[in-house]
């Protein structure tokens, strides 16, 4: 699965320790979903999504394989 965590970060000016704290992960859980070694639980991913006030689609895709 891609995403584009990192990209929205940016946009938003935040550092994984601040998306980390926002939505009740450790800045680790941050790094691995951001080089795509963790995907998020649904429940991540929402908080995630609200937090960027992005759609998911926009957010996390699904590749071949997955």
């Amino acid at each position: 699965m891609k995403n584009t965590v990192k990209v929205e970060r940016a946009k938003k000016d935040m550092t994984q320790q601040d998306l980390a704290d926002k939505i009740g992960v450790s800045r680790q859980t941050i790094n691995s979903i951001e080089a795509g070694k963790y995907v998020p639980s649904t429940v991540l991913a929402l908080k995630i999504g609200r937090v960027f006030q992005t759609p998911l689609e926009l957010i996390f895709e699904l590749e071949e394989g997955d």
